[in-house]
């Protein structure tokens, strides 16, 4: 299990709620707090692919889902997306 690493979030800007398409963090804020709370230090860095979450370590994606389906805002305990990035990153080598 990987403790304490590198992790890339990399995202693509999605539309919400009828607004013009853009990169935002809102629904990172569930994911951000569980990579910190397992002493990780994430880089965000934004990419062109629509409605994408990638989470990556030592340059190889361990996880991606669709932003739309993270929970919005939160401490993210409580989100399943959340819990399998959690494991994700710990089980990455």
């Amino acid at each position: 299990m990987l403790k304490n690493a590198q992790v890339i979030m990399r995202y693509g800007p999605y539309s919400s709620i009828g607004l013009s398409v853009e990169h935002r963090t809102y629904r990172l804020e569930g994911l951000l707090a569980v990579m910190a709370e397992d002493g990780h230090q994430v880089f965000l860095e934004k990419i062109e692919d629509w409605n994408v979450v990638e989470l990556m370590v030592n340059e190889e994606v361990v996880f991606r889902c669709n932003i739309k389906d993270l929970e919005f805002g939160g401490d993210g305990k409580l989100d399943p997306l959340c819990r399998e990035a959690r494991i994700a990153v710990l089980n990455a080598y």
